[in-house]
């Protein structure tokens, strides 16, 4: 994997900032499109620009074939059984969001579980507070280990017999942590349960088999994998997306409509109703034939050479708090430097062109459980490299400077 090659792929990392090379450490937030990405939208829009499903004539034609091709490729990219069992939504929160109202809401009654962890992001947090406060189901909490790791046997320990729903990420967007996802799912199987990945922060980084997974429901974006916003995919496993109902209404999903009742199309496009974002749907694609283009073991080789060489170079610098496991995690690292607070950091990163985020990365129940308000992160993807890092450690001990820190 040629990493000074693919850069070039990317207009935006050829451009400086206050007057400095550009360094985008920021894609667990979005990650930047590669030209083939923006040219297959722009082409999408100047030759093929119709509405999907419903004209006869040539570019109506043209612009459904380009969706749902785009599906397949989804189905594909992720290992789905079918593209009947792939949805598109307009990201992995929606995503969720459509499990947690359309089918959680429907299975679950008083004294249910559902079994989530404190690292959740907001959207696999929220939707299952609203499930259990409309049901009456009582929301329960993996326990975290010291590095923000979670053990089986913990899984094992928190999921019961009333346990409906399991919904857990992949990998955290603040703790690098990968979670043993498959394990978990065969736990909650065994239970009953039905297992919801957040695949947010894992399918652009990781290989991506959802059979091998046996997950019954699995929820990515798009912006996240060099793909446009907007955008992303919803799997279901066809035997439960059967029976789910569907909770946005109007055109293009229905299959019969009179004055006092309606019926559905078939799967998927029950779940899809209105104008979709077709041109999202197109990038998505050309997201996918890049990043396949490249070998997702390859991408995550990288980016796992990568962040260890970040955690080593900034473990060198004193008073510097790495969160989460310093081994064995996903390209990104969250840290405070010392009581700087983490927008400082970030403000004064970014007057050397470096990009990262500071905040509570939509995780204020974890900030809450590393006892902070907020940290900085630096996010990896296969377009960094060592000097992207070198740069960040020379920042922060800017940084440390000139608020007054001793240089360890």
């Amino acid at each position: 994997m040629n990493t000074k090659e693919i850069r070039q792929l990317f207009p935006i990392l050829h451009q400086e900032v206050n007057g400095h090379p550009l360094v985008y450490l920021d894609s667990a937030a979005t990650s930047q499109k590669p030209v083939s990405v923006i040219e297959a939208i722009k082409h999408y829009y100047e030759f093929d620009n119709s509405n999907v499903h419903r004209g006869v004539h040539t570019l109506g034609s043209r612009a459904t074939d380009a969706y749902e091709g785009a599906r397949e490729k989804v189905a594909k990219f992720i290992n789905a059984g079918s593209t009947e069992e792939v949805i598109f939504t307009r990201g992995t929160t929606t995503a969720l969001n459509m499990v947690a109202s359309g089918y959680a809401r429907v299975i679950c009654q008083e004294g249910d579980e559902i079994v989530i962890t404190p690292m959740e992001h907001h959207s696999n947090l929220i939707p299952w507070q609203q499930v259990a406060k409309a049901t009456g189901a009582v929301l329960k909490y993996i326990p975290l280990q010291e590095d923000g790791s979670i053990l089986l046997q913990d899984v094992e320990d928190t999921i019961t017999e009333r346990t409906k729903i399991v919904s857990v990420t992949y990998v955290s967007n603040v703790l690098g942590v990968v979670n043993p996802v498959k394990a978990i799912a065969e736990i909650a199987h065994r239970h009953g349960a039905k297992m919801v990945v957040d695949g947010a922060q894992s399918t652009p980084h990781l290989k991506v088999d959802v059979q091998d997974l046996d997950c019954d429901f699995y929820a990515l974006s798009g912006h996240k994998m060099c793909g446009p916003t907007g955008i992303g995919a919803l799997y279901g496993k066809k035997t439960l997306l059967e029976h789910m109902e569907p909770i946005e209404f109007g055109g293009e999903m229905i299959d019969h409509v009179d004055l006092y009742d309606s019926t559905w199309k078939e799967l998927p496009w029950k779940f899809e109703g209105g104008t979709p974002v077709i041109a999202g749907a197109v990038g998505l694609g050309a997201a996918i034939d890049f990043l396949e283009s490249i070998g997702m073991d390859e991408i995550e080789r990288h980016e796992r050479q990568l962040t260890a060489y970040a955690v080593e170079r900034l473990s060198e610098i004193e008073d510097l708090k790495i969160y989460g496991p310093l081994t064995d995690r996903a390209g990104l690292v969250t840290f405070n430097l010392g009581d700087v607070h983490p927008h400082d950091v970030a403000t004064v990163l970014d007057t050397d062109g470096i990009a990262i985020r500071a905040g509570h990365h939509c995780c204020q129940p974890l900030m809450r459980w590393l006892q902070v308000s907020s940290t900085a992160r630096a996010s990896f993807y296969l377009y960094n490299t060592e000097e992207d890092v070198d740069r960040l450690v020379a920042s922060l001990l800017k940084t440390k400077e000139y608020f007054g820190h001793a240089i360890g």
